[in-house]
């Protein structure tokens, strides 16, 4: 089957496709658009052709619903939005609703990939949730035992049974062959679930126990050849923040 096809009655031979396509895929003969080899299937010529002339036989295109311009957002809500975020560390005791699941999912779906791979997937912990925690927690205290030697700050550590997932309900390991496409669909997906109501928590110490340990990766069962490149921790947050937490300066250079 194709990567997209061409309904010669619907193009109208405007170009736009042929203009819009990365790989140069596209072209106009006799004032119709053209298909050859080289197509990554980034979408650019379904999006943006004004007649619907272009189908992707291979995707999922009945959900493509029109485009959400970037003026209806308010950009200076949308930057205190962002700047109002903060890590939660303390959750209710209230499942995250399979809709809102579903929509954190979407949105790291739709995240940017390099060369449109769309190399990145997604895995809901779900049953194994406490017996991965139970692992690393394992794991875990048998490192800091050694390192509070070394560090004023793991001394003060506390390694409770719930030191990894918080008690959170829902936890999900955003995986990958690719790191940069994997933290890109991360960060769409913090968004989206703080924009749901929900906390996020980005469990570094999970990840680092996953490439460490041959039993949390099996357990794991990621996509051949992906590596836990985030643990992204769900749910209510009991803690209601007032202000926005101070930065330090902005550094930045001009060349």
């Amino acid at each position: 089957m194709d990567k997209i096809s061409i309904n010669n009655e619907k193009c109208i031979g405007c170009g736009m496709c042929v203009k819009d396509c990365v790989a140069s895929s596209l072209y106009l003969d006799g004032g119709k658009a053209k298909f050859r080899e080289g197509c990554i299937e980034c979408g650019h010529c379904f999006a943006i052709c004004p007649t619907g002339a272009i189908d992707m036989p291979n995707y999922d295109t009945e959900n493509c619903g029109k485009i959400t311009p970037a003026s209806e957002i308010d950009s200076d809500k949308l930057l205190g939005f962002m700047k109002s975020r903060r890590s939660a560390r303390h959750f209710k005791d209230i499942p995250v609703e399979q809709e809102k699941i579903d929509k954190i999912l979407e949105a790291g779906r739709y995240a940017p990939t390099g060369a449109n791979s769309q190399n990145v997937a997604y895995t809901v912990l779900g049953t194994k949730q406490d017996a991965l925690e139970k692992e690393c927690v394992k794991l875990f205290r048998a490192g800091v035992s050694i390192g509070k030697n070394f560090s004023a700050s793991l001394k003060n550590t506390n390694i409770d049974n719930n030191f990894f997932f918080k008690k959170a309900p829902l936890v999900i390991v955003v995986s990958g062959r690719d790191t940069t496409n994997a933290t890109l669909a991360s960060a769409y997906m913090e968004l989206e679930a703080t924009s749901l109501g929900l906390g996020v928590l980005y469990s570094g110490f999970f990840v680092a126990c996953s490439r460490i340990n041959p039993k949390i990766f099996h357990m794991l069962d990621l996509p051949r050849g992906h590596k836990a490149v985030t643990c992204m921790i769900f749910g209510y947050p009991e803690m209601s923040y007032k202000r926005v937490a101070p930065r330090k300066p902005l550094k930045f250079k001009k060349l």
